[in-house]
């Protein structure tokens, strides 16, 4: 049988691994990674991981839950009928937690956890104290929540977040390529995501190998 080309990838969805053994690990989250690592050990019952777009919120996030047995909500979705539900297994991850609308339903959430002994993660891309919340109660419980924050990522890092990301694609870089691309996109895991998916999309386009020619064409002007 003929081997089924790779160009058919470009209709599937592409998994990123968030096993905890895939976590890369520097000093842009190593304080985040210790939190997650330390539970249930924690400074208080609810904590606020906040960073830049795919800076790991979610891989943390993720991996806290397998470890604790939360169960994982989006902060738009809060209700006040469901919160006890939620909040069945003892802990929950709150993600993207700025966008909360009901402010109702985290204030009983977060007193209820308290009440519990139970344990609530947020994860956001700005710290609680900047939210915009409207009710004194929220606000002030939100500005006493302790914070811990994602760094951008350094050369080291960035660099390995490329080669993680081209892997998730079953796509492999050369060195040169990885080089190129870390210096010549902004210094973001976002820019590293997107760069990654705009190479690997746009080799298979032209059907020819992602390499540093192609990069360079593609990124030339835009660090």
């Amino acid at each position: 049988m003929a081997p089924i080309p790779r160009q058919l990838a470009l209709a599937l969805e592409h998994a990123e691994s968030y096993a905890r053994e895939d976590f890369l690990s520097g000093p842009s989250n190593e304080d985040a990674l210790a939190l997650i690592d330390c539970w249930p050990d924690w400074p208080a019952n609810a904590i606020a991981l906040v960073g830049p777009e795919g800076s790991g919120k979610t891989h943390l996030a993720t991996i806290w839950a397998a470890a604790a047995g939360a169960r994982v909500v989006s902060a738009h979705a809060l209700d006040e009928s469901g919160l006890r539900p939620a909040l069945a297994t003892g802990a929950l991850v709150i993600e993207d937690a700025a966008t909360v609308s009901d402010e109702r339903a985290l204030f009983h959430l977060i007193n209820l956890a308290r009440e519990e002994n139970a344990y609530l993660l947020f994860t956001a891309r700005t710290p609680p104290a900047t939210w915009s919340i409207a009710t004194p109660d929220v606000a002030s419980r939100l500005r006493a929540m302790p914070v811990v924050t994602l760094q951008a990522p350094d050369d080291a890092m960035l660099r390995a977040v490329i080669v993680k990301l081209a892997a998730d694609r079953q796509l492999a870089l050369d060195e040169s390529v990885v080089s190129y691309l870390s210096t010549h996109i902004e210094r973001s895991f976002a820019a590293a995501r997107s760069a990654v998916i705009a190479l690997d999309n746009e080799a298979l386009r032209r059907g020819r190998p992602p390499t540093r020619a192609l990069a360079a064409e593609m990124f030339r002007d835009t660090a």
